[in-house]
Order: structure tokens, then sequence, then C-alpha cells
């Protein structure tokens, strides 16, 4: 439900919530205070390319659940999510703005992109916007094509570095640190047999993005308390493990987590996955790993 109070809105998918996210997101909090608005994002979901082309191998740097969050950080009070079907594809330039954006939202404002597209095809743009704005009684604030430019740009390369491992330089991008949420799970349980326990991680968004196979150094906050740890993801190779996995070892951490849902920061990336010969040699290295996430970790209280 949407309160019927007056509304600045701007229109996206906000996928990663980024520093060029960011700067239109200030915009639209800085103009519903100016003018005693409510701050708005109306953001769609699913992908329109999961429900159009039924393209299911794109990821996403965000669930729904976490984009809703991050955007309501940022000072947004009210995240409206259309449910994108081939029905609200469908709906002309008119009737969405009308029915959606006026009579829905109450919308006064709308921040928006010079190179916006909307209404069935995508066939309406910011000129027929700037259009109905004289029709239906509200105002079209535009943004700059750099803008757009550092927004495109953004979230494509954070899904490279993402990709490439690159965790520090994803979150240049993001302006925080990566994360996932995931409940903690049962799993083989090897980590034990060398005195390495973790807490293998279930996601269930299939469209999450899921940084490449490697070790890295992660935080998390339990019960209150922030703990660091190092994450592996990959398939086990050493004991010929097939199923891609999620797994943490929490530092100085000995307690019973699991059917906790947790958030889990990615820090640093500190090696990708290997096979070794055995698992006393796997122990030597992940001792080795412990060290040199345990001198990051030193490096961020200095």
């Amino acid at each position: 439900m949407t309160s019927n109070l007056a509304k600045v809105t701007t229109i996206g998918t906000f996928d990663g919530v980024h520093i060029g996210h960011q700067k239109i997101l200030k915009q639209v909090v800085q103009l519903a205070e100016a003018n005693g608005y409510i701050p708005v994002v109306l953001t769609l979901f699913p992908h329109p390319r999961m429900v159009l082309q039924k393209d299911d191998s794109i990821k996403l740097l965000n669930t729904i659940e976490e984009r809703i969050e991050l955007l309501k950080t940022f000072g947004i009070k009210e995240v409206i999510v259309k449910k994108f079907t081939k029905d609200f594809a469908n709906l002309s330039a008119e009737d969405y703005v009308k029915h959606i954006l006026v009579d829905e939202l109450n919308t006064k404002q709308i921040v928006i992109g010079y190179d916006h597209h909307f209404g069935k095809n995508r066939s309406a743009n910011i000129t027929d916007l700037k259009a109905f704005a004289k029709l239906y009684d509200f105002n079209v604030e535009e943004i700059s094509a750099q803008d757009i430019k550092h927004v495109t740009v953004s979230s494509t390369k954070i899904r490279s570095a993402l990709n490439e491992g690159q965790v520090a330089l994803a979150n240049s991008y993001l302006g925080y640190n990566f994360f996932i949420t995931g409940t903690v799970i049962k799993g083989k349980e090897l980590g034990r047999t060398i005195d390495f326990p973790t807490a293998n991680i279930s996601i269930t968004a299939t469209y999450k993005l899921i940084p490449s196979d490697g070790v890295y150094v992660v935080k998390s906050k339990i019960e209150n308390k922030t703990v660091f740890g190092m994450m592996n993801i990959g398939t086990n190779p050493t004991v010929n493990g097939k199923t891609r996995s999620i797994e943490v070892h929490f530092f100085d951490f000995n307690k019973d987590i699991y059917n906790s849902e947790l958030k889990i920061e990615f820090l640093k990336r500190l090696r990708s996955e290997e096979k070794f010969q055995n698992l006393e040699a796997l122990k030597t290295q992940l001792k080795q790993d412990m060290k040199n996430a345990s001198d990051y970790i030193k490096t961020l209280n200095d």
C-alpha cells in the first residue's frame, strides 16, 4: 500500500543502488524535503528480461528485498515494487502515467533520465512525459546525460568486477561493501575434521549474483557483534566436490547459528579456489589464508 500524500518519484531498476544511483536518490530526497513531499522509488520486479525473453541467466547485484533495504538507507520513504508482467508491458504510455504515477502514487514531481522510455514497446520518451506533465499537473526534473552515463557504466562495471573476484573495485563503485543475505544450513561438516568449521550459506534467490570462486575476507553482524571470517565459494575440488557452495569460517566464534539469516559483507579476495593433493595440504593453506585475512583485518583497525 502507498500513502496518498504528494510525492517526488523516480523510476528505475536501481540494481546495486551504487554511487551513481545514490546521486539521483539524493536529488529526489532534497526535492521532497524542499516541497514537503514524500521521496519515492518506483521499481519493477522481476527484471523485464526475465519475463519478456524468459532469460534466467541474468544475475542482479541485489535481491528485491536487499534493494528495498538499500533504497530506504539512502532516504527513500516508500519503495513501490510493481510486478513486471506481460500485461504491465502492454500498458499504454498514458495509462501508465495516469493510473500509476498520478492516480496511484499522487506524483507531483518526477526525477528521470533524459533517455527514459516507457509505455508499450517503450514507445514514449521524456518529451512525451513532459506533455503528460502539463496534462496531469506534475513537474519533470531531467537527469543529465553525464549522470546517466555514470549510472549505466557503473552497474555493468560492478557485475564485471564481481565476476572477476575484484570485490575492492566493486565496493568502490557501490559506495558500500557488496553483500549477500542467506540462511545457515547443514553442510557436509568436512571443515570440522580439519579444525576449520564452516557455516554453509543458502541463498534462495537464484538471480542473485555471487562473486567468482575463491577465498574472501568477509564480515557479518551476529547478535549485534561484528564477526570477521573467511569465505570459500566453489566446489571443494580437493574432495572432488561437484556442487558450488558458499561456506564461511568465522574467527573466534563457536556458537550454533543453524537456520540464522546472515548478511555477509565482502572485504577482500585472498586467492582463487585450488585443488590440493590432500586434506593436510588444504589445512596448511587454510592456516595461511587465516593469517593473511587476520593481517588484512588489522589494517582496517589501524
